[in-house]
């Protein structure tokens, strides 16, 4: 089984811990290394990268080390992968060439 953390109740979000593979069983730890929830991954990701812990709706806070760190732009469910393709940035605001549009010119 998989294995991913969350590092504050409040977060909607957990860090894979190893690679997934979507169809994945993933246990979510908390930093205590307690089992706070298992899932099934919609999607493969990369080490280090963000898990959905539950349904966010478009617009919605994403929330990770108890804290803000972006908003949905789309509905994402539990499971989902969490990155650039479904995350406004409250960090850095991405450009269309970051996101892999191609710029006219």
């Amino acid at each position: 089984m998989k294995k991913a953390i969350t590092m504050d109740p409040r977060d909607n979000v957990a860090t894979a811990l190893t690679e997934v593979r979507a169809g994945d069983e993933v246990e979510v730890l908390s930093t205590t290394r307690a089992v706070v929830q298992h899932l099934r991954a919609n999607d493969s990701l990369p080490l280090g990268h963000k898990i959905a812990l539950a349904d966010i709706a478009a617009g919605q806070n994403i929330i990770k080390y108890g804290a803000k760190i972006g908003s949905a732009s789309v509905p994402i469910h539990t499971g989902d992968y969490v990155h650039i393709h479904n995350v406004e940035s409250d960090r850095m605001p991405l450009t269309k060439n970051m996101l892999g549009h191609k710029q006219a010119g």
